[in-house]
């Protein structure tokens, strides 16, 4: 099986997404908790929610969208035993999207569970993945995060935290930029994956950098556009910023993946699905 390339390279514009976000560091995504926690309660009513979910946060939508992201990062379609997914890389890289030690993602997600959980086993590596953040470097992390970090994730306070974590850093900025761009289920999973890659800030690069360059071959649905040619047009721009990286130069998750769907006109997303990545073939029924 193939070692996924991003894994052990930087996403460069990671830590200025939080700065566009301005999304309070504790708050909850409504929406993304029922989607994963359908009987949990909320706010509101989860009928009313669910109705509400017309695209990739939809909740059937959003388990197809970590499973064609989990095929790329991990080799395998189940997403969910990836919480416990750890590996050098990036100072460390780890669980279901990739939160690195030297990005800050991950600093940010073990002050969220141990706000929440005071005492976990990941509480006592803050002060030293705060000095690490910005850096490779494992220092005063070895020789036992590796292992705390299996341990935290065999609990359910910490998957919750690494699923509320990617939904405000990663998922709603890609739904809700895809949303207000006209672009339906394939497109917000378009712009997620690039996200989750690249992240996002003023980096040539990243997301936002990407979205410009393809705005300048074709103009979004939103600006009377036609979809499919400004998706071919964002992936053409995503392939580019892919190149740039040695890491990233293989495209088969744009080529093999996203392009093979956008080609059969799926703009809606739906199964079956089936593609490749890095050469292994997939398929969602």
């Amino acid at each position: 099986m193939h070692t996924p390339h991003h894994k052990v390279t930087a996403r460069r514009a990671k830590i200025a997404v939080r700065a566009l976000l301005g999304t309070a560091l504790l708050a909850v995504p409504v929406t993304a908790y029922a989607a994963e926690n359908p009987a949990a309660p909320t706010a509101d009513n989860a009928s009313v929610i669910n109705a509400a979910a017309t695209g990739l946060d939809d909740p059937a939508k959003k388990d197809i969208a970590m499973q064609l992201v989990s095929s790329a990062e991990n080799s395998s379609l189940d997403w969910k035993a990836q919480y416990k997914y750890i590996k050098d890389g990036r100072g460390y890289t780890a669980g279901i999207i990739g939160f690195c030690s030297g990005t800050g993602d991950m600093l940010d997600l073990v002050k969220l569970y141990t706000a929440r959980n005071p005492g976990n086993v990941l509480a006592k590596y803050l002060p030293a993945l705060e000095k690490v953040n910005g850096t490779d470097s494992h220092k005063g992390l070895d020789p036992n995060f590796t292992k705390d970090w299996k341990t935290a994730a065999s609990e359910t306070a910490f998957k919750q935290a690494q699923n509320d974590e990617r939904d405000r850093v990663y998922f709603d900025p890609a739904v809700g930029r895809g949303k207000s761009d006209g672009v339906g289920t394939l497109g917000q999973f378009i712009y997620y994956d690039a996200i989750v890659m690249h992240g996002d800030g003023s980096d040539p690069t990243s997301f936002s950098s990407i979205r410009k360059r393809a705005l300048a071959k074709a103009k979004t649905p939103a600006q009377g556009g036609n979809e499919t040619t400004y998706l071919n047009a964002f992936l053409d721009a995503r392939v580019w910023a892919m190149k740039q990286e040695e890491a990233h130069s293989d495209t088969s998750r744009v080529d093999t993946e996203q392009r093979v769907f956008l080609k059969k006109g799926n703009l809606d997303l739906n199964t079956p699905l089936d593609w490749k990545v890095y050469g292994d073939p997939y398929h969602i029924g």
